[in-house]
């Protein structure tokens, strides 16, 4: 598994092709990230690298992650994430990544909180149809029957009910990079990521086939 990156999504814009064809796009600050620790086969039972991202001021911090961020001379960081890796090996306590890790055309798994939309119906949740709208109708946006009375005479966990929206993590697979600004680590990714602008994301390339 590739080490990725975190970021933060800006918002959303266009860009156009050599053709002239507008291109929907997503724009990402990507990193930069410090490598805060890593973690071996023989030291911990797997390999992984762990990384930092987001300077706070020192107050910020409990003095546990102040002494943890000191072994890796890292700044005080707000967020920290753990990638799985087969070649930790590769990476040095203190190393800087940029958006430079990534290429033009290369497809990018982005994950991120949804935006979260409160208390919603069944229609607006989980796409039911509607009632007749009929004079006489009384079930417009009404659900139903939920379940037979006499058997099994109860509701079965993970009925698909009015409910909470949103506010889960969700993955956005097989985005393609654009561009690539270096010099302010922006990654300008084909299409929509999950959350609003501010949400933190974590990047990846994508892996699977197919």
């Amino acid at each position: 598994m590739s080490v990725g990156i975190l970021g933060t999504k800006l918002g959303m814009t266009q860009v156009f092709d050599d053709q002239g064809n507008s291109i929907p796009v997503t724009v990402i600050q990507a990193g930069p990230c410090v490598v805060t620790q890593i973690k071996t086969l023989q030291t911990d039972g797997y390999a992984s690298v762990q990384l930092g991202y987001g300077e706070v001021a020192q107050k910020a911090l409990t003095k546990p992650q102040l002494g943890h961020l000191a072994k890796a001379n890292a700044s005080p960081r707000r967020h920290l994430k753990e990638y799985r890796t087969d070649d930790a090996g590769s990476f040095e306590l203190g190393q800087v990544l940029t958006a430079e890790r990534f290429e033009l055309g290369q497809l990018i798994d982005v994950s991120g909180t949804s935006i979260g939309k409160g208390f919603a119906g069944y229609q607006k949740r989980h796409n039911f149809h509607r009632g007749p709208m009929a004079h006489g109708s009384k079930n417009h946006r009404a659900p139903g029957s939920i379940g037979p009375g006499t058997t099994p005479s109860r509701v079965y966990p993970g009925k698909k009910m009015a409910g909470r929206l949103g506010g889960a993590k969700i993955t956005t697979r097989k985005l393609t990079v654009v561009r690539i600004d270096s010099d302010r680590n922006l990654l300008i990714v084909k299409g929509s990521v999950p959350g609003k602008s501010g949400t933190l994301l974590s990047i990846t390339p994508t892996n699977r086939v197919g």
